[in-house]
């Protein structure tokens, strides 16, 4: 048995140091499992959150890379919403009073563009390079899941799930 455990750490081992050689080359799925080392350093994600970025990486994995623009812009939206909510939605209240916001779920009527203004309003965003870094990513996700000439390849899933996981790493932190 002891051997058994043995071979199990060392395949593993190999197995993780497999994928580290073989990330750096460009259409390498290997990648995928590198940014998943990225998103282990994450810390208090919701089952949901975790669940929707879970799925980005298998569809990155298994090819649908504009279905991985939409499911890691969902992850990322159920995060940035939560986020705002985290004081009551006292300060989102306050910056948008004509929004009818009584709990965190009324938010889902705003628009992404509109929540993303809001949070800089708000104060959870640092001024006009995060709003328009935002507003870029929603670019993205929207050319992802609407009819368009955009056809992204597994590099372009990969940093934008990537460029996702930064900027929760970044606002994480952060409090209303």
């Amino acid at each position: 048995m002891k051997e058994l455990a043995e071979l199990l750490i060392q395949a593993r081992q190999f197995e993780r140091e497999a994928h580290t050689i073989l990330s750096i080359h460009e259409t390498s799925k290997s990648r995928v499992v590198i940014l998943e080392e990225t998103y282990k350093k994450l810390t208090k994600l919701s089952l949901k959150q975790d669940d929707l970025f879970r799925q980005a990486m298998r569809c990155a994995e298994s090819e649908l890379y504009r279905a991985a623009h939409v499911m890691g812009w969902a992850a990322f939206m159920d995060f940035f919403q939560e986020k705002l909510a985290s004081d009551g939605l006292t300060k989102l209240i306050a910056a948008r009073p004509n929004w009818k916001l009584k709990d965190a779920e009324d938010q889902r009527e705003q628009s992404d563009f509109q929540l993303i203004e809001a949070a800089k309003d708000a104060g959870l965003l640092k001024g006009k390079s995060d709003v328009k870094a935002l507003h870029g990513l929603l670019n993205k996700r929207n050319e992802c899941a609407h009819p368009s000439d955009y056809y992204p390849d597994l590099n372009d899933a990969v940093g934008y799930l990537s460029e996702l996981l930064k900027r929760i790493a970044t606002l994480q932190p952060r409090t209303l």
